[in-house]
């Protein structure tokens, strides 16, 4: 009796779902790896970004002189790219205080003087020479009021010190607390 061998493989159509499944698989790892690369790029450019604006923040606050109201704008190099950046400041309801904000974006993306620009970061600060307590007396930064202030509820208020230039007495004991 003769056998006949009956050879085993895999039909062109188990071969072409196969090959559509590594496709599809693909396809869907290329995808994931576009878009981490996009989003890295994105946050080194929002955070260079950032960095610009709070430095040029940080000139105006260390600058001589307040700088003057309204709308300015600027460029530079920073970290091998050309950058703008729009800067505005406003008066604030307080006196001697000013509000200074900053929009920063890479200069081959801004679109020139449209209306549709698209600033990748925007910081606000303020700079001026307001008191910060009435009288010009420095408040307790360490949880106090300054003197004169409405006390705290369960707080005994802090007395002034004195025209003259004395210091005032001690305050006088309170009633011990009972248990």
């Amino acid at each position: 009796m003769i056998r006949r061998l009956r050879l085993r493989g895999f039909t062109l159509i188990e071969v072409l779902v196969a090959l559509v499944i590594v496709g599809v698989g693909m396809g869907a790892l290329l995808a994931t790896l576009t878009s981490a690369a996009d989003s890295s790029i994105y946050l080194r450019d929002k955070t260079f970004a950032e960095w610009i604006a709070l430095n040029r923040l940080s000139e105006l606050r260390l600058a001589a002189k307040a700088p003057a109201t309204g709308k300015s704008t600027g460029e530079l190099d920073f970290a091998g790219r050309h950058w703008k950046y729009e800067q505005e400041v406003i008066e604030t309801d307080i006196p001697g205080v000013l509000r200074i904000d900053v929009s920063v974006a890479d200069a081959a993306t801004q679109i020139g003087n449209s209306k549709r620009k698209s600033w990748t970061v925007t910081a606000s600060g303020v700079v001026g020479d307001a008191l910060l307590a009435p009288n010009g007396l420095e408040p307790d930064w360490n949880g106090g009021s300054f003197p004169g202030a409405p006390a705290r509820s369960g707080e005994e208020p802090e007395t002034p010190p004195p025209e003259d230039g004395t210091t005032p007495p001690p305050p006088a004991p309170g009633p011990l607390p009972t248990s």
